[in-house]
Protein backbone atom coordinates (compact mmCIF):
# COMPACT_ATOMS: atom_id res chain seq x y z
CA UNK A 1 0.00 0.00 0.00
CA UNK A 2 2.65 2.47 1.10
CA UNK A 3 4.74 1.26 -2.11
CA UNK A 4 1.83 2.10 -4.38
CA UNK A 5 1.33 5.50 -2.69
CA UNK A 6 4.42 6.76 -2.94
CA UNK A 7 4.46 5.22 -7.07
CA UNK A 8 1.30 7.93 -7.68
CA UNK A 9 3.29 10.40 -5.73
CA UNK A 10 5.89 10.14 -8.02
CA UNK A 11 3.77 10.15 -11.13
CA UNK A 12 2.19 13.53 -9.69
CA UNK A 13 5.31 15.05 -9.32
CA UNK A 14 6.68 13.82 -12.89
CA UNK A 15 3.22 15.78 -14.48
CA UNK A 16 3.63 19.02 -12.46
CA UNK A 17 6.91 19.20 -13.51
CA UNK A 18 6.30 18.29 -16.83
CA UNK A 19 3.80 20.71 -17.01
CA UNK A 20 5.71 23.69 -15.46
CA UNK A 21 8.43 22.63 -18.26
CA UNK A 22 5.93 22.74 -21.31
CA UNK A 23 4.44 25.51 -20.14
CA UNK A 24 7.74 27.66 -19.65
CA UNK A 25 9.24 26.43 -23.14
CA UNK A 26 5.68 27.79 -24.41
CA UNK A 27 5.85 31.27 -22.82
CA UNK A 28 10.18 31.71 -24.16
CA UNK A 29 8.71 30.24 -27.75
CA UNK A 30 6.11 32.47 -27.75
CA UNK A 31 8.63 35.35 -26.85
CA UNK A 32 10.94 34.63 -29.33
CA UNK A 33 8.63 34.01 -32.07
CA UNK A 34 6.88 37.38 -31.58
CA UNK A 35 10.21 39.66 -31.14
CA UNK A 36 11.32 37.53 -34.32
CA UNK A 37 8.29 38.49 -36.43
CA UNK A 38 8.56 42.40 -35.50
CA UNK A 39 12.50 42.61 -36.16
CA UNK A 40 11.85 40.87 -39.73
CA UNK A 41 9.03 42.92 -39.91
CA UNK A 42 11.18 46.30 -39.15
CA UNK A 43 13.97 45.18 -41.57
CA UNK A 44 11.76 44.83 -44.46
CA UNK A 45 9.15 47.98 -44.19
CA UNK A 46 11.77 50.53 -42.83
CA UNK A 47 15.06 49.24 -45.12
CA UNK A 48 14.75 46.92 -47.82
CA UNK A 49 11.19 47.16 -49.27
CA UNK A 50 11.11 51.18 -50.15
CA UNK A 51 14.50 51.01 -51.94
CA UNK A 52 14.10 47.80 -53.70
CA UNK A 53 16.41 45.40 -51.69
CA UNK A 54 16.11 41.69 -51.89
CA UNK A 55 17.14 38.84 -49.47
CA UNK A 56 18.10 35.82 -50.28
CA UNK A 57 15.56 32.40 -49.36
CA UNK A 58 11.76 32.40 -49.67
CA UNK A 59 11.76 36.22 -48.46
CA UNK A 60 14.18 37.39 -51.80
CA UNK A 61 11.86 35.48 -53.97
CA UNK A 62 8.86 37.20 -52.29
CA UNK A 63 11.00 40.72 -52.25
CA UNK A 64 11.50 39.98 -56.10
CA UNK A 65 8.33 39.05 -57.46
CA UNK A 66 6.49 42.27 -55.32
CA UNK A 67 8.50 44.45 -57.36
CA UNK A 68 8.24 42.94 -60.43
CA UNK A 69 5.02 42.03 -60.05
CA UNK A 70 3.69 44.47 -57.32
CA UNK A 71 1.77 42.61 -55.39
CA UNK A 72 1.52 43.26 -51.47
CA UNK A 73 4.50 41.64 -50.32
CA UNK A 74 2.20 39.98 -46.84
CA UNK A 75 0.40 38.10 -49.57
CA UNK A 76 3.56 36.48 -50.87
CA UNK A 77 5.60 35.29 -48.18
CA UNK A 78 2.60 33.26 -47.84
CA UNK A 79 1.89 32.03 -50.98
CA UNK A 80 5.79 31.21 -51.66
CA UNK A 81 6.15 29.94 -48.02
CA UNK A 82 2.95 27.44 -48.09
CA UNK A 83 4.69 24.19 -50.66
CA UNK A 84 7.83 24.69 -47.49
CA UNK A 85 5.41 24.16 -45.01
CA UNK A 86 3.46 21.57 -46.30
CA UNK A 87 7.14 20.35 -46.77
CA UNK A 88 7.45 20.97 -42.81
CA UNK A 89 4.78 19.02 -42.13
CA UNK A 90 6.22 15.83 -43.98
CA UNK A 91 10.15 16.37 -43.26
CA UNK A 92 10.39 17.41 -39.66
CA UNK A 93 6.98 17.15 -38.04
CA UNK A 94 3.22 18.41 -37.28
CA UNK A 95 4.59 20.67 -34.07
CA UNK A 96 7.22 22.68 -36.10
CA UNK A 97 4.90 22.57 -39.37
CA UNK A 98 1.90 24.32 -36.60
CA UNK A 99 4.65 26.78 -35.51
CA UNK A 100 6.40 27.73 -38.51
CA UNK A 101 2.17 28.45 -40.13
CA UNK A 102 1.49 30.71 -37.06
CA UNK A 103 5.26 33.08 -37.61
CA UNK A 104 4.51 33.22 -41.17
CA UNK A 105 0.69 34.17 -40.57
CA UNK A 106 1.92 36.50 -37.75
CA UNK A 107 4.52 38.01 -40.54
CA UNK A 108 2.17 38.67 -43.26
CA UNK A 109 -0.55 40.10 -40.48
CA UNK A 110 2.37 42.76 -38.67
CA UNK A 111 3.52 43.83 -41.96
CA UNK A 112 -0.46 44.45 -42.98
CA UNK A 113 -1.18 46.15 -39.46
CA UNK A 114 1.87 48.10 -38.83
CA UNK A 115 3.59 50.51 -40.30
CA UNK A 116 6.99 51.03 -39.75
CA UNK A 117 9.01 54.11 -40.63
CA UNK A 118 11.61 54.31 -43.36
CA UNK A 119 14.91 54.88 -41.60
CA UNK A 120 17.49 55.97 -44.61
CA UNK A 121 17.82 55.49 -48.15
CA UNK A 122 21.48 55.23 -47.82
CA UNK A 123 22.31 52.16 -49.75
CA UNK A 124 25.07 50.55 -47.56
CA UNK A 125 22.90 51.21 -44.42
CA UNK A 126 20.09 49.95 -45.93
CA UNK A 127 21.94 46.58 -47.05
CA UNK A 128 23.64 45.91 -43.52
CA UNK A 129 20.50 46.94 -41.41
CA UNK A 130 17.89 45.61 -43.48
CA UNK A 131 20.01 42.35 -43.51
CA UNK A 132 20.51 42.51 -39.79
CA UNK A 133 17.36 42.99 -38.49
CA UNK A 134 15.97 40.37 -40.83
CA UNK A 135 18.49 38.27 -40.03
CA UNK A 136 17.85 38.82 -35.89
CA UNK A 137 14.08 38.20 -36.94
CA UNK A 138 14.58 34.70 -38.48
CA UNK A 139 17.04 33.41 -36.09
CA UNK A 140 15.01 34.44 -33.28
CA UNK A 141 11.70 32.54 -34.93
CA UNK A 142 14.39 29.40 -35.27
CA UNK A 143 15.28 29.62 -31.56
CA UNK A 144 11.57 29.62 -30.72
CA UNK A 145 11.50 26.12 -32.60
CA UNK A 146 9.66 28.22 -35.63
CA UNK A 147 10.93 29.42 -39.36
CA UNK A 148 9.91 32.75 -41.17
CA UNK A 149 11.84 31.40 -44.32
CA UNK A 150 11.22 28.42 -45.48
CA UNK A 151 14.41 27.60 -48.05
CA UNK A 152 16.12 25.82 -44.95
CA UNK A 153 13.19 23.81 -44.64
CA UNK A 154 13.42 22.77 -48.52
CA UNK A 155 17.28 22.56 -48.36
CA UNK A 156 16.83 19.75 -46.05
CA UNK A 157 14.23 17.51 -47.73
CA UNK A 158 16.46 18.19 -50.80
CA UNK A 159 19.71 17.09 -48.70
CA UNK A 160 17.85 14.10 -48.03
CA UNK A 161 16.54 13.29 -51.08
CA UNK A 162 19.78 13.61 -53.48
CA UNK A 163 22.65 13.35 -50.41
CA UNK A 164 23.71 16.91 -51.07
CA UNK A 165 24.64 19.05 -48.43
CA UNK A 166 22.13 21.49 -46.80
CA UNK A 167 24.80 24.35 -47.22
CA UNK A 168 25.33 23.64 -50.84
CA UNK A 169 21.90 23.65 -51.83
CA UNK A 170 21.08 26.86 -49.71
CA UNK A 171 24.10 28.96 -51.27
CA UNK A 172 22.88 27.27 -54.65
CA UNK A 173 19.09 28.09 -54.65
CA UNK A 174 19.93 31.95 -53.42
CA UNK A 175 22.75 32.49 -56.54
CA UNK A 176 19.42 31.96 -58.82
CA UNK A 177 17.81 34.11 -56.62
CA UNK A 178 20.72 36.81 -57.28
CA UNK A 179 20.80 36.41 -60.58
CA UNK A 180 17.35 36.69 -61.17
CA UNK A 181 17.35 40.06 -59.72
CA UNK A 182 20.72 41.03 -61.69
CA UNK A 183 18.31 40.53 -64.67
CA UNK A 184 14.79 42.15 -63.52
CA UNK A 185 16.35 44.79 -61.37
CA UNK A 186 19.68 45.81 -61.75
CA UNK A 187 23.04 44.27 -61.21
CA UNK A 188 23.61 47.29 -58.88
CA UNK A 189 20.50 45.76 -57.01
CA UNK A 190 21.35 42.03 -57.06
CA UNK A 191 25.52 43.35 -55.60
CA UNK A 192 23.73 45.30 -52.36
CA UNK A 193 21.29 42.98 -52.01
CA UNK A 194 24.21 40.16 -51.82
CA UNK A 195 25.52 42.04 -49.23
CA UNK A 196 22.10 42.37 -47.58
CA UNK A 197 22.34 38.52 -47.60
CA UNK A 198 25.37 38.60 -46.00
CA UNK A 199 24.31 40.41 -43.00
CA UNK A 200 21.23 38.33 -42.50
CA UNK A 201 22.96 34.93 -42.70
CA UNK A 202 26.05 36.61 -40.15
CA UNK A 203 23.14 37.77 -37.67
CA UNK A 204 21.20 34.59 -37.73
CA UNK A 205 24.17 32.55 -37.14
CA UNK A 206 24.93 34.79 -33.76
CA UNK A 207 21.23 34.53 -32.81
CA UNK A 208 20.94 31.01 -33.03
CA UNK A 209 24.53 30.23 -31.89
CA UNK A 210 24.29 32.79 -29.19
CA UNK A 211 27.19 35.06 -28.24
CA UNK A 212 29.47 32.25 -26.27
CA UNK A 213 31.27 30.09 -28.28
CA UNK A 214 32.43 26.89 -26.91
CA UNK A 215 34.98 24.53 -27.99
CA UNK A 216 35.19 21.07 -27.04
CA UNK A 217 38.77 19.75 -26.24
CA UNK A 218 40.03 16.22 -26.24
CA UNK A 219 43.83 15.75 -24.74
CA UNK A 220 45.53 12.86 -25.14
CA UNK A 221 48.96 12.54 -23.06
CA UNK A 222 50.65 10.16 -20.57
CA UNK A 223 50.20 12.49 -17.86
CA UNK A 224 46.62 12.14 -17.47
CA UNK A 225 46.39 12.41 -13.89
CA UNK A 226 47.78 15.37 -14.36
CA UNK A 227 46.01 17.35 -17.01
CA UNK A 228 42.68 16.19 -15.09
CA UNK A 229 43.58 17.67 -11.98
CA UNK A 230 44.49 21.03 -13.65
CA UNK A 231 41.26 20.78 -15.67
CA UNK A 232 39.34 20.53 -12.56
CA UNK A 233 41.39 23.07 -10.34
CA UNK A 234 43.30 25.47 -12.43
CA UNK A 235 40.21 25.98 -15.34
CA UNK A 236 37.12 25.38 -13.19
CA UNK A 237 35.46 22.54 -15.23
CA UNK A 238 34.17 19.15 -15.87
CA UNK A 239 35.26 16.46 -17.43
CA UNK A 240 35.11 13.27 -19.17
CA UNK A 241 37.38 10.86 -18.80
CA UNK A 242 37.75 7.58 -21.53
CA UNK A 243 40.13 4.83 -21.55
CA UNK A 244 41.47 3.94 -24.60
CA UNK A 245 44.42 2.20 -26.54
CA UNK A 246 46.64 3.33 -29.11
CA UNK A 247 49.14 2.21 -31.54
CA UNK A 248 52.04 3.95 -33.64
CA UNK A 249 54.60 2.76 -35.51
CA UNK A 250 55.44 0.32 -38.03
CA UNK A 251 55.05 -2.41 -35.42
CA UNK A 252 51.80 -1.25 -33.91
CA UNK A 253 53.05 -1.08 -30.65
CA UNK A 254 49.91 -0.42 -28.11
CA UNK A 255 49.53 1.65 -25.26
CA UNK A 256 46.90 2.23 -22.74
CA UNK A 257 45.89 5.76 -21.86
CA UNK A 258 43.39 7.85 -20.53
CA UNK A 259 41.62 10.63 -22.58
CA UNK A 260 40.25 13.81 -21.18
CA UNK A 261 37.46 15.51 -22.94
CA UNK A 262 36.06 19.18 -21.59
CA UNK A 263 34.75 22.03 -22.80
CA UNK A 264 35.69 25.81 -22.70
CA UNK A 265 34.94 28.79 -23.88
CA UNK A 266 36.92 30.69 -26.71
CA UNK A 267 38.22 33.39 -24.14
CA UNK A 268 40.31 30.36 -22.13
CA UNK A 269 41.48 28.56 -25.24
CA UNK A 270 44.95 30.59 -24.56
CA UNK A 271 45.08 29.55 -20.82
CA UNK A 272 44.61 25.72 -21.46
CA UNK A 273 47.11 25.76 -24.10
CA UNK A 274 49.56 27.35 -21.31
CA UNK A 275 48.56 24.82 -18.70
CA UNK A 276 48.62 21.76 -21.07
CA UNK A 277 52.56 22.78 -21.90
CA UNK A 278 53.46 22.98 -18.53
CA UNK A 279 52.74 20.00 -17.92
CA UNK A 280 53.35 18.18 -20.94
CA UNK A 281 54.71 19.89 -23.92
CA UNK A 282 53.81 16.47 -26.51
CA UNK A 283 50.43 15.84 -25.25
CA UNK A 284 48.21 15.93 -28.35
CA UNK A 285 44.81 18.30 -28.31
CA UNK A 286 41.93 18.10 -30.54
CA UNK A 287 39.56 21.37 -30.80
CA UNK A 288 36.55 21.71 -31.96
CA UNK A 289 33.74 24.07 -32.15
CA UNK A 290 30.43 23.76 -30.50
CA UNK A 291 27.47 25.77 -30.98
CA UNK A 292 26.27 25.68 -27.89
CA UNK A 293 26.34 23.88 -24.43
CA UNK A 294 23.14 22.88 -21.29
CA UNK A 295 23.83 22.20 -18.06
CA UNK A 296 27.43 21.06 -16.92
CA UNK A 297 30.38 23.29 -15.50
CA UNK A 298 30.74 25.73 -18.67
CA UNK A 299 27.05 27.83 -17.65
CA UNK A 300 27.75 27.71 -14.13
CA UNK A 301 30.85 29.35 -15.02
CA UNK A 302 30.08 32.22 -16.89
CA UNK A 303 27.11 33.09 -14.16
CA UNK A 304 30.15 33.28 -11.81
CA UNK A 305 31.74 35.90 -13.62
Amino acid sequence: MARKKGMLGYRKLLNTKGFKLTFTSYIKDTFFIVSGIFAAAFGLESFLLPNRFIDGGATGISLLISEVAEIPLWLLIIMVNLPFLFMAYRVIGKQFAIKAVLAIFGLALTLVLVNFPEVTQDKLLVAVFGGFFLGAGIGLSIRGGSVLDGTEVLAIFLSRKWGAKIGDIIILMNVVIFLAAAYLLSIEAALYSMLTYLAASKTLDFVVEGIEEYTGVTIISQKSEEMRTMVIEKMGRGLTIYQARGGYGKKGEQMEYDVIYTVITRLEIRKLHLEIEKIDEKAFVIMNSINDTKGGMVKKRILNH
